[in-house]
């Protein structure tokens, strides 16, 4: 598993302290306006007719408050809330045993759904649509099925793929909303707010400087702002300036605009040995020593983000503006295949 400090995937250390950061309803929630607003009507709607909210599927990249949403629609809700994840669900009973457990209301989170086996999605249509499932009994010419009624509930799914859900899971969800990178000033309120949580020293610049560096991402800048603080209580009396920050983020690695060593390792090794590409995923991992879908799904989004790098036909490219960043001349060589490709 891929542990850097700047991977959004949940990692063990961010545990019990992200469950502390989080908020719990919509008005102390930071960024997303408009899944907010959408989803404050929503809710108010579904309250006023004593009704269940209808099934929600939450997608975008890792560490954005997918959880943390559906929390709050619990809390919101007035309702429990319970977790899961799409691996953990194995077996069609092990789905049934959970559904059936379900009160009336309650809100069923299933993280990376997309996960789900085929057998397991089967169970989970007749739910959603009907609030029912459907349960083999005996084997061979004597097994028959019987149909078990559910309590009303909301199913809230989270995913970082949601190209891989099928059609006909991803069609029967009422809601769906994409949740969209975080801008600085955002993150700037987030680390503000998980600041004074933790009792951290710090002022406005210092928590902006991590904000700025911290890839659009709440779950990064919380971590970050754990790493900076320990930088601080032993280099700079517990109270963290923006020269503080920039020295703990530098310690780190971690450069003005979010990268990490890992990040500049791939772009030096692009321009190094491919002139800057095309270069194909299977040959950049096999250079890098990384491993593709890692490449993929983690490094690749904030690259293409910041505008670094572009995926053609022909393989991986890196633009202009990352030959800028790295202080490295272009050659025309990469220049042409640029224009070639435009």
């Amino acid at each position: 598993m891929d542990d850097r400090l700047m991977n959004g995937t949940f990692l063990a250390e961010d545990g019990a302290v992200e469950q502390t950061l989080r908020p719990h309803n919509l008005r102390d929630y930071v960024g997303q306006k408009a899944v907010k607003d959408s989803l404050g009507i929503y809710i108010e709607a579904a309250l006023s007719r004593h009704d269940a909210l209808d099934h929600m599927l939450l997608y975008g990249p890792p560490g954005l408050g997918k959880t943390t949403l559906a929390c709050i629609v619990a809390a919101e809700m007035g309702q429990n809330i319970r977790v899961t994840s799409g691996p953990a669900i194995e077996r069609p009973g092990d789905l049934a045993s959970i559904l059936s457990n379900l009160n009336a209301g309650d809100v069923l989170f299933i993280d990376e759904i997309h996960r789900l086996s085929r057998q397991v999605e089967e169970v989970l249509y007749p739910a959603m649509e009907d609030y029912a499932i459907d349960i083999m009994i005996g084997k061979g010419p004597t097994a028959r099925s019987i149909r078990v009624d559910l309590p009303k509930f909301t199913l809230v799914g989270a995913t970082t793929r949601a190209g891989q859900l099928s059609a006909p899971l991803r069609d029967r969800f009422g809601m769906l909303f994409r949740l969209e990178m975080y801008s600085p000033e955002e993150l700037s309120q987030i680390v503000e707010r998980s600041a004074g949580i933790l009792g951290v020293d710090a002022d406005k610049e210092g928590l902006l400087e991590i904000a700025r560096r911290s890839r659009g991402t709440p779950r990064i800048a919380n971590r970050m702002l754990k790493r900076v603080r320990d930088y601080a209580e032993v280099r700079a009396g517990g109270h963290i300036s923006r020269d503080v920050a920039r020295e703990a983020l530098a310690m780190l690695d971690v450069d003005e605009l979010g990268l990490d060593k890992v990040d500049r390792n791939m772009l030096n090794t692009m321009m190094d040995k491919f002139s800057g590409g095309p270069v194909g995923l299977d040959t950049l991992a096999a250079t890098t020593g990384e491993d593709a879908v890692t490449i993929e799904d983690v490094y690749e989004p904030y690259l293409m983000q910041l505008g670094f790098l572009m995926r053609t036909p022909r393989g991986r490219m890196c633009t202009p503006a990352a030959w800028a960043h790295m202080k490295k001349k272009m050659p025309a060589s990469a220049e042409e295949q640029i224009r070639m490709e435009i």
